[in-house]
């Protein structure tokens, strides 16, 4: 059975991640430039905070968090949560930031019927509520599961059945995209078909994607 649903995590899949726009960063806070030197995935012998997280020692959220506190005493300011500091960095033009090649896969797969969802652990948490009306192709989507409501973060069990109750699919029918390998564990305990994205190569990984649900690659 060929899957019909294209099941994204928002955060490095869907956006660039911080660390690809470090340079936009410290220019939108006045910083010099090469003053953000942790690279998480890109070099993580710079960054041993990310191999913390990796090592499961620390959350994903717990991460930035402590960047967000770092970077405010950079830039003069106080950051205790999230949205002030994402908005601070990335401006007020997120599509700036989003991934073209995920906007290709958004609109190969709608216009070939799949159904679309996002399953994000912190979404609105991050960005904060009006983050989404500045982003017009998430009408596109047919859910969208944020765990900054729900309380349910990824890996757990009950995030992935949000997915396939509210699109009322089975779990085979989903290809899931995450940049977390726990979370793609879990999609695949799930029963979902899953693709580990990988940031410094997101035209190979959305390519993968499409190729779970029967879509050649664009020529």
């Amino acid at each position: 059975m060929t899957p019909s649903a294209l099941v994204l995590d928002f955060g490095g899949v869907i956006s660039k991640t911080l660390f690809e726009t470090h340079n936009l960063s410290e220019d939108a806070l006045g910083l010099p430039r090469g003053t953000l030197d942790w690279k998480g995935p890109f070099d993580p012998s710079t960054d041993p905070l990310w191999r913390e997280m990796q090592a499961g020692k620390i959350s994903e959220r717990d991460y930035w968090y402590r960047r967000a506190r770092e970077t405010g005493t950079l830039a003069g300011e106080t950051w205790d949560d999230l949205p002030p500091f994402l908005a601070a960095i990335r401006g007020n033009d997120p599509a700036a930031v989003i991934r073209p090649e995920a906007l290709t896969a958004i609109d190969r797969a709608k216009s070939t019927g799949c159904k679309l969802a996002i399953l994000s652990n912190e979404l609105d948490l991050f960005y904060g509520p009006k983050f989404r009306a500045k982003l017009p192709f998430l009408a596109s989507f047919d859910l969208i599961v944020d765990a900054t409501y729900t309380g349910i973060l990824k890996p757990d069990p009950r995030a992935f059945a949000f997915v396939t109750e509210g699109l009322r699919i089975p779990a085979a029918n989903c290809v899931f995209v995450d940049d977390q390998k726990r979370n793609v564990d879990g999609a695949v305990a799930a029963g979902m078909r899953a693709v580990l994205f990988d940031v410094r190569n997101p035209a190979r990984s959305y390519a993968e994607a499409l190729g779970h649900l029967g879509l050649a690659p664009e020529t």
